[in-house]
């Protein structure tokens, strides 16, 4: 997280002061580097820039819409997984042709929305769902492009909560099914069955399994194409894992080497679905200590952030560092103590970090959990009637809100009483 830095012991997101954006905006405040956003895409582009891809970023990892704005600007597509993201990419301002849709539970009405906005594929995952698009289509009297989105059989290393190209889970459809559906796609009278879509998992280290994937779905492509099937895309998703904590992930430079041997042989268009590799290194979460509480068995730095701000270490057990924002708060302390940094959720398992080592932690101490810029806000919830914290977006000496803090009138804005 080079953009986030340790300027005269004190951190900074770029040119700006972690401590002051704290002061001004309060705590928990999720702080974002414009930069950071960039470049990593930037990287993914230069990567495989002799296949010319469609790289739609994925919007689940994180939504703000000065996000979306920032990539779409740079020219990256979206790709989204429900009407809701639909409605935030168009107000985005992505062009409706760079838009792909994923999701194993599309209802009608997302459909026909999607199908209204014009979007450039669908990428189905079951054949109950091409069913039903083929019979909205008919009904709204359209012809709709869609990509099978093929299970590879291939197990990543990395949880189980995110592995999502395995025979056991829930996504895509297994290959030979995906065959059949091709050679008799003359059943399906409304749509343009003209693309394959995999995706294996999150937060995968290793190229391995990417590389059986691809070699798996690029076989049937070349097998379709010598059937006479006209397939003129190949989504190979997302997944590229990033560093929390002393992982050596493959770069974009490297994932690229390994699978556009396989690619190349191809006469098709390639789209990338980088979610994490994009956002998570480009934001942290910033909170303030609220009391130390220590205790013959442990000891405890209870936090203003919650389960409900980041929900990754209480639903993965996901590992984030957790780093001070001003080590000067630490005086002339020298005793190391370890502590578990939790929340004030009423769950055991509201925590950020277990067992994690300081010098003179005290209350109000601000501490920053790093690789908080996916999955992070997203995946927050009012959980305890906890309003959800602002959000800002840092480019070089300026810093701009980017979501105001929820109040407690927020809480109850769309209940009836």
């Amino acid at each position: 997280m080079r953009d986030f830095g340790y300027k005269a012991d004190e951190l900074f997101c770029e040119s700006v002061s972690v401590r002051k954006l704290a002061e001004r905006y309060s705590t928990p405040l999720y702080v974002y580097s414009r930069k950071t956003f960039l470049e990593h895409y930037g990287k993914l582009q230069a990567a495989f820039r002799s296949v010319k891809p469609l790289i739609c970023y994925s919007v689940k990892a994180n939504s703000n819409l000065s996000v979306l704005k920032t990539l779409v600007r740079a020219g990256a597509g979206l790709d989204i997984v429900s009407g809701g993201e639909l409605f935030k990419a168009l107000r985005a301002g992505v062009p409706s042709r760079k838009i792909v849709y994923a999701s194993v539970g599309k209802r009608a009405d997302e459909i026909e929305y999607a199908m209204r906005g014009n979007i450039l594929l669908f990428n189905v995952e079951s054949l109950s769902e091409l069913e039903a698009i083929n019979m909205i289509a008919g009904r709204m009297r359209r012809r709709q492009a869609v990509a099978i989105r093929v299970n590879p059989d291939v197990k990543a290393k990395t949880h189980r909560y995110i592995t999502t190209g395995h025979r056991q889970d829930k996504f895509g459809i297994d290959i030979d099914r995906a065959r059949d559906i091709f050679l008799n796609r003359a059943e399906y009278t409304n749509l343009d069955i003209c693309g394959i879509h995999m995706h294996i998992g999150s937060q995968i280290l290793d190229a391995r399994p990417f590389v059986r994937a691809v070699e798996k779905v690029t076989n049937l492509v070349q097998r379709m194409k010598s059937r006479g099937v006209g397939i003129r895309w190949l989504n190979v998703g997302g997944g590229l894992g990033i560093i929390y904590s002393g992982e050596s992930p493959q770069t974009a430079q490297g994932y690229a080497k390994a699978i556009l041997p396989f690619l190349k042989k191809l006469n098709v268009r390639i789209i990338l679905e980088p979610g994490r590799f994009i956002a998570g290194n480009a934001g942290i979460l910033v909170t303030k200590v609220l009391y130390i509480k220590e205790t013959p068995g442990k000891n405890f730095a209870i936090v203003d952030a919650a389960m409900s701000d980041l929900l990754r270490p209480s639903l993965y057990e996901a590992y984030h560092e957790i780093v001070p924002v001003s080590s000067r708060s630490y005086g002339r302390s020298k005793r190391i103590r370890r502590y578990d940094i939790v929340g004030p959720v009423c769950e055991s398992g509201d925590f950020l970090g277990r067992d994690r080592r300081f010098i003179g932690l005290k209350e109000g101490d601000l501490l920053a959990v790093m690789s908080a810029g996916a999955y992070g806000y997203s995946m927050s919830s009012n959980y305890n009637s906890r309003p959800r914290p602002a959000e800002v977006m840092v480019t070089g000496r300026r810093a701009r809100l980017i979501r105001r803090r929820e109040t407690y009138k927020d809480l109850i804005r769309s209940e009836l009483s």
